[in-house]
């Protein structure tokens, strides 16, 4: 089962919802993004959060049209994001796709990174998707990239204090048997020579972003 949930981010960043329905089998809107889901023509199988960030009319909108809501206290320890997150647990998605968590407050979309290493732990592929980028949270072994036209530059950044032996394979800048650190810039806007290439390294977490610039081309390097 593949389960998205759409948060409070901004509406300019966040992508086509959709265009990923069919890729989706349940939807969550923590909060605002259950109202975000419902502009987009999607019913929220699920609207959870405290909700302070909409109006009563909204709120009442919300009730009608989601499968099943629950409303949480303004003053909890968990934010609305980690509430969907649970009860997309319940569930056991294979995947989780996270919309409306970035380019909002800085300290929100950097926690929000970190969440990915929480989702890898519960069994489940978490990935982060705006109109501009696409971030996965990879650990060691052999893994696919195929080209996607919407997100053309493709970095590889370390997510652990050093990521050893890393091959590209299939990319404009190959790279065979590295180990790149934090603050290393090695990997930064590669792009693939066809339609499919591969990465591997052993030892390290690593975070694979996809992404465009403001005007739809490809980073220079």
């Amino acid at each position: 089962m593949n389960i998205a949930i759409v948060g409070n981010g901004p509406l300019e960043l966040i992508p086509d919802l959709i265009s990923f329905e069919r890729d989706v089998d349940v939807w969550i809107g923590a909060d605002r993004g259950a109202l975000t889901l419902i502009k987009h023509h999607i019913m929220p199988d699920y609207a959870v959060g405290d909700f302070d960030s909409i109006n009563p009319e909204e709120k009442a909108y919300i009730k009608r049209k989601a499968k099943w809501y629950k409303e949480y206290p303004i003053e909890k320890d968990q934010t609305d994001l980690e509430i969907a997150i649970s009860k997309a647990y319940d569930l056991k998605p294979a995947k989780l796709f996270l919309f409306g968590v970035t380019g909002g407050r800085l300290d929100h979309e950097l926690i929000n990174i970190q969440t990915l290493f929480r989702i890898s732990q519960n069994d489940s592929q978490g990935i982060i998707v705006d109109k501009n980028n696409q971030v996965e949270m990879m650990k060691p072994g052999t893994h696919t990239v195929t080209m996607d036209e919407k997100y053309p530059a493709i970095s590889f950044i370390p997510f652990t204090k050093r990521v050893k032996g890393l091959t590209l394979e299939g990319f404009y800048y190959p790279l065979v048997n590295q180990t790149i650190t934090w603050g290393s810039t090695l990997c930064i806007s590669n792009k693939l020579l066809l339609k499919n290439g591969t990465f591997s390294f052993n030892e390290g977490i690593l975070l694979l972003i996809k992404s465009r610039d403001a005007m739809n081309k490809t980073i220079p390097k």
